[in-house]
């Protein structure tokens, strides 16, 4: 494909890079929610792994009411424990190990908590999935050890690097080593309980293979959230074109990752998800010591703002926030400072050379595809060829799913994207989608309707005035098999 009109940065003010923060203690109250959501934030990611699964069915219910007194569409995201190995609580205040040193790891018994030379872990089959030579991370893998011997009560390590244990660090055990089902028991107990609250999505952690994510997806059913794959192991890695095709969304959890794989590898594992998962439709997440340093500093580090902007330059669709805003200093002045970061990276952003190598990506890629996606595969690159050739002020995709937004968020284009669509689920959901803005309308029954009231909305949102060309992807509100077929460029009078 050849495009001679050259392409800058969006034209329009405003961040397309969308931003997750983490709630916790620091960012619970009905005040910061509202000041987050202002400052930026786009998605909310409610952490299962601590506390009560009442508190968390609260702190849904006070982020949804957040959203709703700002008259934002707010992404809420349920991240589920999975079988994450931790250790006991240590006292207050941790514990230090020192290089050299011996220490005991004991299966935990429910009361014990951990010491420095006895570390009780809770995982039952801890004795049985360890051997010697094996190699034990704590915590970030700041600490580890090397498995010396295996006892009938307890494994013997010596550390290698040491350091400071506090709280209920993680215990990181080799690469499949784990022999948990994903999703877990106590995930699936935990997903019934969120369901109720209508969640927008449900993250997965550890999955191992697109087997794990058909798990979670026949759990969540038909009609429930999006499901997030969280990319962790390195069997993940192996197997992640599968694990795109079939979630939902997935999340560049580089924290584990770079516990499990050789860090040198964890940068070219990013842009290799980001780019797969985006040609697919697919949101992706960059997560894990985005702005680290703010947790207890109101600026970020020279490196940690790099790692932002090359973040946006790799074309992820968000960015998240962990400790930062769940436990950090100054919660909102992280979500301002990481949209700006975002919004400078964006001006730079390679939006032809994206568009124009997924364009012929995807024409390799959809040629033994179902009908159904071919249309509209050919429909959104088409929308996108159009809204360079015509000059279009927006593109407006008319959309029950949200996948018709998704489809032509994946060119980056630079116009504003405007989803119109009757599920007030779908309009939150879209809020973790790269620049797409959403209004939520009533079913219309014909696709000229859609169109009109589309345009409409697209006025009353300022994207396009009179003498402008606006492209608008529709579909037949009366075909069994939905798919979008319909492109149409409106001169606005």
């Amino acid at each position: 494909m050849t495009i001679e009109r050259p392409i800058g940065p969006a034209p329009h003010a405003g961040r397309r890079t969308k931003i997750m923060a983490t709630i916790g203690p620091a960012s619970s109250s009905p005040a910061v929610l509202r000041e987050l959501i202002g400052a930026g934030m786009d998605a909310a990611r409610v952490s299962l792994a601590h506390g009560d699964v009442r508190d968390s069915l609260v702190l849904i219910g006070r982020i949804r009411d957040a959203a709703t007194a700002l008259r934002r569409h707010v992404t809420v995201l349920v991240d589920l424990p999975g079988p994450k190995v931790r250790a006991a609580p240590f006292p207050e205040g941790g514990a230090g190990v020192e290089a050299g040193d011996t220490v005991e790891l004991v299966p935990s018994d429910g009361r014990a908590n951990s010491v420095a030379g006895r570390i009780c872990v809770e995982y039952p089959s801890l004795l049985e999935d360890l051997r010697g030579g094996d190699t034990v991370a704590l915590g970030d893998g700041g600490v580890t050890l090397v498995v010396e011997d295996v006892t009938h009560h307890a494994v013997v390590a010596r550390v290698r690097t040491g350091g400071w244990l506090q709280g209920k660090p993680g215990v990181n055990l080799p690469p499949g080593r784990l022999t948990v089902a994903v999703p877990t028991p106590k995930d699936l107990r935990l997903l019934d309980a969120v369901l109720e609250a209508q969640v927008d999505a449900v993250a997965i952690s550890f999955v191992r293979s697109n087997a794990d994510v058909l798990a979670a997806k026949a759990a969540v059913g038909a009609d429930g959230p999006m499901v997030v794959a969280k990319i962790e192991l390195p069997s993940a890695v192996d197997d992640v074109e599968g694990i795109i095709q079939t979630a939902d969304g997935v999340m560049v959890a580089r924290g584990d990752l770079g516990v499990r794989c050789r860090l040198e590898d964890v940068p070219h594992i990013q842009k290799r998800i980001i780019r797969r998962g985006v040609s697919w439709g697919r949101p992706v997440i960059t997560a894990t010591q985005m702005l680290e340093s703010m947790v207890h500093s109101q600026t970020p580090t020279r490196a940690e703002v790099s790692d932002v902007a090359n973040a946006v330059f790799d074309g992820t669709s968000a960015l998240m926030l962990s400790g930062e805003t769940a436990i950090g200093i100054d919660p909102v002045n992280v979500v301002r400072t990481m949209s700006r970061i975002a919004q400078r990276a964006e001006q730079d952003f390679d939006y032809l050379g994206w568009g124009v190598g997924l364009g012929r990506q995807q024409t390799a890629e959809v040629v033994d595809a179902p009908p159904m996606v071919r249309i509209g595969a050919a429909i959104t690159a088409a929308a996108w060829r159009a809204a360079i050739d015509a000059e279009v002020a927006a593109i407006i995709c008319c959309t029950r799913s949200g996948a018709t937004a998704r489809a032509i968020s994946r060119f980056r284009p630079t116009v504003p994207l405007l989803a119109v669509t009757p599920s007030a689920r779908t309009a939150r959901q879209l809020a973790m989608a790269w620049g797409v803005q959403s209004a939520v309308s009533a079913e219309r029954p014909t696709t000229d309707q859609m169109v009109w009231f589309a345009v409409e909305e697209a006025t009353k949102a300022g994207l396009a005035k009179p003498g402008d060309i606006v492209a608008v992807l529709a579909g037949s509100p009366n075909e069994q098999e939905a798919t979008t077929d319909v492109l149409r460029l409106v001169r606005m009078r």
